[in-house]
């Protein structure tokens, strides 16, 4: 099978798959069954087209050409790839949390959920494999829409007011300042299509090229730059398997991965070095880092506290694209990696706790490492990366946004990292620390004791005891409560996958350097 055969592949399997998902909804082990050959079928196919990148080949294909320089175009490249790779290989990994959480927390309308799961894995992928603007705002708008039916899954009041801004504000940025960039950049070169070195290199003024990068950098509203942050904590009032997606598999990454390509490709490193228009940008994301670190350290709500987290470890990305360096710009890159594994690690670890014992705010969980070991042992790996400490990938990341930094001069920046790594540890490290070593409080211990006995007697079936898939991991003679056995392998994997990161940091810098070489 030639690559571009197997590049449209990739992008119409899950589309496939989440019409089985549909047809089998009746049956929830077929449509899961469904769901899981799906996700191993796409990330075969996404796996394969890594070694012809990595040999310097860039195989396209073009859909559909409207317009000279206007064409629904898709393009194999490293930077492209790897973000491929991640939402594929994830996509496994979130499906077996999902098969534990979904049935152990009871959920209903399951069968929307994996459908609309499988159709914006199919976006995220179509917007890695992108050949040019266009074709990445189209698909950008499809990831948008197609992930808002999941951030509103609950139905309640909280759930709709938290998609409604979740929708707003991304298409509003799209819409007002992406749009308006792709056309005025039409207008200047007369293409939309990436280009190594940048569209603008025939001297165009640093004033324009400043607003313009502006309407780009903000118009990526998937990036969570301050202060178009507010959709991110909105949408966590979605499922646990949700805010893996939205925070590590497709939806930021999307966000930061387009950042990427914007700076790479519509106007060049170097291009953007010389005219300095993105330096204030680089400041813009140091103070997002900043800021929201310091807001996540207020937040008593674990999930409400990652989603925080996630908008500071966003802006690493977005800086070591504004600095313009090479170094710089591989450090975003990987970033884009570590943090995958790091927060889909702490997210799962969170959606594992409200599982297995209802509890979903940090105050509530003194002395609960002691019940669920297995979580947060695998919640302390996630937060070291997190935090950018040996022997996690997340020390590499940090350290080449760093030397970029420092490349460019920016030395502020470099203590924004390094103050936030600091700040990592007191709002994350905190948690596990008092999970294994504090007394459980007695009047939350009560509270929960007392809130599981009326569960056990009711006979409603959203508390009915949880059978299979679902059931819990219980070692009485150990005082071991564990979330059910897939959430365990799935947090266990990405941990695992967090240290294996620090060992094999050399291959991905490897295989994306040519993104920054002449």
């Amino acid at each position: 099978m030639s690559p571009e055969a197997t590049l449209l592949l990739a992008m119409a399997a899950p589309l496939v798959g989440a019409i089985g998902i549909f047809v089998t909804g009746y049956e929830p082990n077929l449509r899961e069954s469904v769901t899981m050959v799906t996700a191993l079928i796409t990330f075969a196919l996404v796996a394969t087209l890594f070694p012809v990148v990595a040999s310097g080949a860039a195989p396209s294909v073009t859909l559909l050409e409207m317009f000279p320089g206007l064409s629904i175009t898709f393009t194999l490249e490293p930077l492209g790839m790897i973000f491929a790779g991640i939402a594929s290989f994830l996509w496994i990994i979130t499906s077996i949390y999902s098969l534990g959480y979904m049935r152990g927390h009871h959920e209903q309308n399951q069968t929307r959920f994996y459908f609309f799961f499988a159709v914006a894995i199919s976006a995220a992928i179509a917007i890695a494999f992108s050949g040019n603007m266009l074709t990445l705002f189209i698909f950008y708008e499809v990831l948008t829409i197609s992930t808002y039916p999941l951030v509103t899954h609950a139905g309640t009041e909280a759930a709709k007011k938290g998609g409604r801004i979740y929708l707003g504000i991304l298409i509003t940025t799209s819409i007002s300042f992406l749009l308006l960039g792709m056309i005025w950049t039409y207008v200047e070169v007369g293409t939309l299509d990436f280009k190594k070195g940048g569209l603008f290199t025939n001297g165009a003024g640093a004033g324009m090229l400043g607003i313009l990068f502006g309407l780009y950098i903000y118009g990526i509203g998937k990036a969570a730059l301050m202060p178009f942050h507010r959709w991110l904590p909105a949408a966590m009032v979605a499922p646990t398997p949700v805010s893996a997606l939205l925070h590590a598999v497709a939806v930021v990454k999307a966000g930061v991965f387009s950042v990427l390509k914007v700076t790479l490709y519509i106007f060049g490193l170097e291009t953007l070095r010389d005219s300095g228009v993105s330096d204030w940008l680089a400041y813009v994301a140091g103070a997002t880092v900043i800021i929201a670190s310091l807001v996540a350290m207020t937040k008593d709500n674990l999930k409400a506290r990652l989603a925080y987290s996630t908008i500071s470890q966003l802006s690493y990305v977005v800086l070591g694209g504004m600095v313009a360096t090479s170094l710089g710009m591989m450090g975003g890159a990987m970033h884009i990696v570590m943090h995958a594994f790091g927060k889909i690690t702490l997210f799962f670890c969170a959606g594992a706790i409200m599982v297995a014992s209802h509890r979903t705010e940090v105050s509530q969980l003194k002395g609960l490492g002691r019940t669920m070991p297995v979580t947060f042992i695998c919640f302390t790996i996630g937060t070291l990366s997190i935090i950018g400490l040996p022997p996690l990938g997340g020390l590499w990341s940090k350290w080449y946004l760093a030397l970029g930094a420092a490349d460019a001069g920016h030395l502020i920046l470099v203590g924004v990292l390094m103050l936030s790594s600091l700040l990592n540890i007191a709002y994350l490290l905190v948690i596990p620390v008092r999970a294994f070593f504090s007394e459980p409080d007695p009047d939350v211990e009560a509270q929960f004791n007392d809130h599981h006995d009326d569960h056990h007697g009711d006979e409603h079936h959203d508390h009915a005891p949880a059978t299979g898939a679902g059931a819990p991991v219980i070692c009485p003679a150990h005082g071991i409560h564990e979330a059910p056995l897939p959430c365990l392998i799935a947090i266990s994997i990405t941990a695992a996958g967090s240290i294996a990161l620090f060992f094999f940091a050399g291959p991905i810098f490897e295989f994306l350097k040519p993104i920054v070489t002449p």
